[in-house]
């Protein structure tokens, strides 16, 4: 488990965690803005340099270790989870961060994703979800709503998409947060907060994609429709939001509604109060799901339990036998069982 130290002590700034590699993104994308926020967050967590490991697969997102002046492993598609599991387990004071986007971890790596979730390894998780790949020119990923005309579905696509967060917390996730990327300072927030959190902690990043899905977040991000589209979650708050901060979220029969403040005798006391802590899941998977237009998309942390994580309990039961176990030594087990001595 990694130990927080002093972070006047370490000394370190933003400049420390900048690569010097030329950055090659798209011009206007929104992954420059997250790259610029973990760059502020990572000096500020009280982890030494040397502790830091990016991790990811194959995407635009999973380029991110070039641009991290950190250890780092840009593996193979979809297998970044499985890379960053290993790299905890033989070194859990690592911090470890999993960069990947919605192709890279809900396609091909599906599998290992919702495995990491369910064994809540120690691990921070960035996905960069833009609903289509962008590396490989814009085909349709498992996030792509369904119906949209891409390179690989020009007549709409048939498939019904992922919700990450539903994915998360479907897979016994404990702790699912979700920011946009035009949003840096919020980012830097959440991130911080995940960084914090003892398990795996997977954030979606809201990405705009501007050559292949320009606007694909563009009611909840756009500058008129934002305001109405956002909720900001907060823990112990009332879900309140709205241009003029009159509107909120209640609980009624067996889901969520959108209401108006002061209208049909609603008040604040009426509005739903947010409670990422409780160990029960549906609350959170209504959160999770909740999309414009019928609904603000929420932000902010949306579920976070805390329970043992993967890499303590192997750790443990390794200690657990090393007492336990009759055998201290190579040579102790080369000579126990079925031995013979050959002339």
């Amino acid at each position: 488990m990694q130990e927080s130290i002093d972070v006047d002590k370490l000394q370190l700034t933003k400049k420390d965690f900048e690569s010097d590699q030329m950055v090659k993104w798209c011009p206007g994308c929104g992954d420059y803005s997250i790259l610029k926020s973990v760059e502020k967050v990572f000096p500020e967590l009280g982890i030494p340099k040397e502790d830091f490991v990016v991790v990811s697969g194959i995407g635009c997102s999973s380029r991110f270790p070039y641009y991290m002046n950190t250890y780092g492993m840009h593996g193979i598609h979809g297998r970044a989870a499985a890379l960053a599991t290993g790299i905890k387990l033989a070194n859990p004071k690592l911090s470890v961060w999993m960069i990947t986007g919605d192709g890279d971890s809900m396609a091909i790596g599906g599998n290992h994703f919702i495995h990491m979730a369910r064994r809540n390894v120690d691990l921070n998780v960035l996905i960069f979800n833009n609903k289509i790949y962008g590396l490989t020119k814009g085909q349709f990923s498992p996030t792509t709503p369904k119906g949209s005309k891409t390179k690989t579905s020009p007549q709409g696509t048939f498939e019904a998409p992922f919700n990450p967060g539903e994915l998360v917390i479907g897979s016994r996730g404990k702790f699912f947060a979700r920011v946009v990327d035009t949003n840096p300072k919020h980012m830097a927030e959440i991130f911080t907060e995940a960084a914090k959190h003892k398990g795996a902690s997977i954030v979606e990043i809201l990405a705009n994609c501007i050559i292949f899905n320009n606007h694909t977040h563009g009611l909840i991000t756009g500058r008129e429709t934002k305001a109405d589209n956002q909720l900001y979650l907060q823990a112990g708050k009332p879900m309140i939001f709205g241009k003029d901060n009159d509107k909120g979220i209640v609980f009624k029969g067996t889901s969520l509604e959108v209401v108006t403040i002061g209208e049909n005798g609603i008040t604040e006391e009426d509005i739903l109060v947010h409670d990422p802590y409780t160990k029960f899941p549906g609350i959170h998977m209504m959160l999770a799901n909740m999309m414009p237009p019928a609904y603000p998309a929420a932000l902010g942390v949306i579920r976070s339990v805390k329970a043992d994580t993967f890499d303590k309990e192997v750790w443990d039961s390794v200690e657990e036998e090393k007492k336990t176990s009759p055998l201290k030594s190579m040579d102790d087990l080369l000579r126990s069982g079925n031995t013979w001595t050959i002339d």
